[in-house]
């Protein structure tokens, strides 16, 4: 398992990550003090279940909280991910394998169609890890609409969406792959 429902209980490790320089300056829910973190726990379970948003803390292979991942502005079956992991866990998988699992949960639990993600355009980091995402399209352009909108303070965000369809298929080709690829072993 590799996420697990938000509870207060993880909020000492993750605030430990959430404060590091690397991390802070990129996350949406911002908190100074672990008190203040502590709240906005309570908030976040909260509003999950008026159907705000749906938040789930990411895990590592035993268990320790390592950061978390967010579907946030739930409307009209789509939303905003956010998503962080501590330092300590920068380039080892974890993103990827949450965002599998939380995409899997959304579109086929859910049932959110589209998910947006607005990246800071000087997030180098987030950028590239959102272009090696096959079934992610920079949506600048094509979903002018909101890109407007999450930039009317400036040039400051790039969009990506991500679609249920473009999602379900990716998956698709990726299992056909891996059953290809044993039958090739096989024979």
């Amino acid at each position: 398992m590799i996420l697990k429902k938000r509870d207060v209980a993880d909020c000492h490790a993750l605030y430990e990550l959430l404060v590091d320089p690397a991390v802070f300056p990129f996350v949406r829910q911002k908190a100074d003090s672990y008190d203040e973190f502590v709240f906005l726990t309570k908030q976040t379970i909260e509003a999950e279940e008026r159907g705000e948003l749906i938040s789930r803390t990411i895990v590592d292979e035993w268990g320790a909280p390592i950061g978390t991942i967010n579907l946030f502005d739930v409307s009209d079956q789509s939303g905003f991910l956010g998503t962080w992991v501590g330092k300590p866990y920068f380039g080892k998988g974890y993103n990827k394998l949450a965002k599998d699992a939380f995409f899997e949960e959304l579109f086929f639990t859910c049932d959110i169609q589209t998910v947006f993600m607005r990246i800071r355009k000087e997030n180098i980091r987030s950028y590239m890890a959102a272009n090696k995402l096959p079934y992610c399209t920079l949506a600048n352009e094509i979903r002018q609409d909101i890109y407007n909108k999450i930039n009317k303070d400036g040039d400051i965000y790039n969009l990506f969406q991500i679609e249920k369809d473009q999602y379900h298929l990716h998956m698709m080709r990726t299992q056909q792959q891996s059953l290809d690829e044993f039958d090739v072993k096989e024979a």
